[in-house]
């Protein structure tokens, strides 16, 4: 099947073009329009900012897809559209004017690429941000008549570990089961039993602040860019080994909230709010002291990740462990974690770093999986707290 493939969940706009045989793939296109320079003079990402971005950004990008994919062809039909379809467009789109606009502009031009369905993140996410990929593909149904696959983001996540970084053919091999996926980001952190494709239940998430999330606002706190994560994780690296080898003498301790819980559940608030009292008692920072409280920080927050994942992984004899999600990225995370399920006899599968933050090919092969609804179906509607 030939599958398009749309996620517009935070603040990144992705498109993507890919068939799947079998097991077999080929990725055709991908295009990317990040909002993260937007943001970054912002410090996080706001909801209506990134929904206008998407609908600047959706329809060029659709076309450059296309272009990338071989499929874009001028259309040898110059009447355009019937009264009736410009005025179901019209409607569709009434909410997102400027992608109005650039869609009756630039898609009756074109002929039909040869697409057999059309995926579409509809939750979880910023709803401004999900309505716009969600109409996007209806009007692109309707005017094509190619039917549509709603996509659970998350779910996008565990099945983001197939493809290979730089290459254009993939297969979705067999997940040893039962698994534990660790889905970590900016916007969620929580604990999944993945016992095959499509069968997912929640054994564990965060209460209160995402792991990603922590990470950011602490960047925040030691003037650090936005996205955060990156920048602790990099003034971390720096002084990790001298510190462990003794080079750097330790002076901070920071907790491990919930670590010794009975349950799999996650709260990264408090020890967020440990360092904002961390600083405030330090007065000003120098950059020696910025580095360790980012070491130290980090050193938390993935050992309790670490800890949770092996406890979940005990407890429902799981034979692999997934991660999935912006954190998954993490240096630390990935030696740690490898290093715990060795032990234990089993694999850590993590996605290639390009594939870590939100991206469409994800979004295609979960809707691969997938029963295709029409676009009128009521099972296309933004859901931002949608569960597995």
């Amino acid at each position: 099947m030939n599958i398009l493939a749309i996620e517009t969940s935070c603040d990144e706009t992705a498109i993507a073009i890919l068939t799947r045989k079998g097991n077999h793939c080929t990725l055709h296109a991908h295009q990317v329009a990040s909002q993260i320079a937007l943001h970054t003079q912002y410090g996080g990402v706001f909801p209506m900012m990134a929904k206008r971005e998407h609908s600047r950004n959706i329809v060029p990008l659709f076309l450059e897809t296309l272009k990338e994919a071989g499929v874009f062809t001028e259309s040898k039909k110059s009447s355009g559209w019937k009264t009736r379809t410009v005025a179901k467009i019209t409607k569709l789109l009434e909410r997102e004017p400027e992608m109005l606009e650039l869609f009756l502009k630039e898609i009756p031009r074109l002929q039909k690429p040869k697409i057999d369905r059309i995926t579409v993140t509809v939750g979880p996410g910023l709803e401004p941000a999900l309505w716009v990929g969600i109409n996007f593909a209806k009007a692109l149904s309707y005017v094509w008549g190619i039917p549509l696959v709603p996509v659970n983001h998350m779910e996008g996540h565990v099945l983001s570990i197939f493809p290979q970084e730089s290459k254009t053919e993939f297969t979705i091999t067999k997940m040893a089961t039962p698994a534990i996926s660790l889905l970590v980001s900016g916007g969620h952190t929580e604990l999944v039993l993945v016992k095959g494709v499509g069968k997912y239940s929640v054994v564990g998430k965060t209460l209160d602040d995402a792991a990603g999330e922590a990470f950011d606002k602490v960047a925040r706190m030691l003037g650090l860019p936005y996205p955060g994560g990156p920048e602790i994780s990099r003034l971390a690296e720096s002084i990790r080994d001298s510190i462990s080898h003794g080079e750097i003498k330790k002076t901070i301790t920071l907790p491990r909230p919930m670590i010794h819980s009975d349950n799999l559940d996650f709260s990264f608030s408090g020890l967020k709010t440990a360092v904002l009292y961390l600083i405030k008692k330090l007065g000003d920072l120098n950059e020696a002291t910025k580095k360790e409280i980012a070491c130290e920080f980090e050193n938390s927050a993935i050992e309790v990740l670490v800890t949770k994942t092996m406890k979940a992984v005990k407890k429902y004899k799981a034979k692999s462990v997934i991660v999935g999600g912006g954190v998954s990225a993490n240096k630390h995370l990935r030696i740690v974690l490898t290093r715990a399920c060795k032990e234990y006899g089993i694999e850590a599968t993590f996605p290639t770093k390009t594939l870590t933050t939100d991206n469409a090919i994800m979004i295609g092969i979960a809707g691969s999986f997938g029963k295709k609804v029409r676009s009128t179906s009521k099972k296309l509607l933004a859901s931002g707290n949608m569960s597995l």
